[in-house]
C-alpha cells in the first residue's frame, strides 16, 4: 500500500496530466529534492521558488487570477503565518468581486507534531485557517482520503488550503489507490527518486484512475453506542486505536473522521450525538480557541436535549512551542493514552 506521501505525489501526478494544474511550486519543490517529503518527486510542472513564503502565496494568487490552476506548498506551515494578510486576500476575492474572480489555487502545508521539529517546524495551523472565511479546509488521516481529497481540491474553483500531517507522510495506508501497483515494492521503484544522483532518473506512473473524496463528507470509521469521538489528521488514528481498546473493556465508541474542516459534516456529526448523547472533539492544536471548541458550541446550543454528558476536547497544551525532547513532545500534545482516558470517563458519565 501507498503511503501518505506517495498518494500525494499520485495525486499530484494525476492532477497535472487531467485536471489542468499548471504549476506545483515551493521552496525545494522541484528538482533534485522533489520536496523534504518527497511529495513532488518526479512531477513535470514542478520547480523551486525562493525561499519566500509570502512570494508563493502571491506568485499562486496571480496564476490563479490569470486563468492557470497552481498548487503551491509552504515547506513547513510554522512559515505561513507571515503571509496571513495575503490569504485573507486570496478568501475574499470572489465575494468582494460579486462572482467575477475566482481563484482556483491550492496551498499544500505540512502541519502538527510527530517528528521531533521542535519549536520551528512543529505547530499545528487548522484553527488559524478555519478563521479566514472563503477557503476550503481539509486535512486527511489516511493515504487514500489524501489522494481524494487532493484531487477534489485540484478542481475547485476556488481556494483550498490542504493541511499535511507530517507525523504521518511515512504511514502506509490500509486501501489501495485506484491504479496503485499491488506490490508496494513495485509502487516504489516506479515513482521513489533513488538517493544519490538522480539526473538521468524519471518515473514510471502507474495508470491511476478518477477517484474523488468530496471536501465537506466526513467518514464513519467505527460504529458504536455510548459516546462520539471526532476528530482528523494526527490523532485521528489514535482515537480509533482509543476506541478498539476500550471496545476490550466493553464500552462502545463511535469514530468519526472529520476530513474536512470548513465545510465540514455537521450532519453526521449531529446524527453520532443524538445517538451517543456523548461527544470527544480531538485535535492537536492549542487549546483556546481551539477548533474543537467551536465544535463543542455549536453542540451545546443545537444537540442539548440529547446529551448524557457536557461535551469534552483533547488538545495541544497552551504553549508557545513544542520542545524538542521526546518528553516535552509527548507531554505538548494529545496522546493515545489522553484520548483513552478521556473517552473512559465520558463513557462512564451518566446525566
Amino acid at each position: 500500500m501507498a503511503n501518505m506521501a506517495q498518494a500525494i505525489r499520485m495525486a499530484l501526478h494525476y492532477a497535472e496530466e487531467n485536471l489542468g494544474v499548471t504549476d506545483i511550486f515551493g521552496e525545494d519543490v522541484g528538482a533534485p529534492l522533489g520536496g523534504v517529503f518527497t511529495c513532488t518527486q518526479g512531477l513535470k510542472t514542478a520547480w523551486n521558488s525562493p525561499l519566500d513564503e509570502r512570494g508563493i502565496i502571491g506568485a499562486a494568487m496571480g496564476l490563479a487570477m490569470a486563468g492557470n490552476r497552481p498548487v503551491a506548498e509552504i515547506q513547513f506551515c510554522d512559515y505561513i503565518y507571515n503571509t496571513i494578510d495575503l490569504l485573507k486576500l486570496v478568501g475574499n476575492t470572489h465575494w468582494s468581486t460579486n462572482g467575477d474572480w475566482a481563484v482556483p489555487m491550492v496551498v499544500r502545508t505540512p502541519v502538527g507534531s510527530g517528528i521531533r521539529g521542535s519549536l520551528y517546524h512543529s505547530h499545528s495551523f487548522d484553527a488559524t485557517m478555519t478563521h479566514i472565511p472563503g477557503w476550503k479546509v481539509v486535512m486527511p488521516s489516511t493515504p487514500l482520503d489524501a489522494y481524494g481529497l487532493l484531487i477534489s481540491a485540484c478542481q475547485d474553483p476556488n481556494p483550498v488550503m490542504f493541511l499535511e500531517p507530517k507525523a504521518l507522510l511515512r504511514v502506509k495506508g490500509e486501501e489501495r489507490i485506484p491504479g496503485e501497483p499491488e506490490d508496494d515494492r513495485a509502487l516504489s521503484k516506479m515513482i521513489d527518486a533513488p538517493l544519490g544522483d538522480r539526473t538521468q532518473w524519471k518515473p514510471q506512473w502507474p495508470t491511476l484512475e478518477a477517484f474523488a473524496v468530496p471536501i465537506g463528507k466526513g467518514k464513519l470509521v467505527r460504529e458504536g453506542t455510548q459516546a462520539t469521538v471526532v476528530s482528523y489528521g494526527r490523532t485521528m488514528p489514535l482515537c480509533t486505536k482509543a476506541a478498539v481498546q476500550l471496545a476490550e473493556e466493553g464500552l462502545s465508541v463511535e469514530v468519526i473522521d472529520l476530513r474536512s474542516l470548513w465545510p465540514y459534516d455537521w450532519e453526521m456529526i449531529k446524527a453520532s450525538v443524538q445517538k451517543t448523547g456523548r461527544v470527544l472533539f480531538v485535535n492537536e492544536d492549542t487549546e483556546v480557541t481551539n477548533f474543537g471548541e467551536h465544535l463543542v458550541r455549536r453542540t451545546v446550543e443545537e444537540l442539548f436535549y440529547s446529551l448524557l454528558a457536557p461535551p469534552r476536547l483533547v488538545a495541544g497544551k497552551f504553549i508557545p512551542g513544542i520542545g524538542l525532547a521526546d518528553a516535552l513532545e509527548l507531554a505538548s500534545v494529545p496522546q493515545q493514552n489522553d484520548i483513552t482516558t478521556a473517552l473512559r470517563s465520558l463513557c462512564r458519565e451518566q446525566p
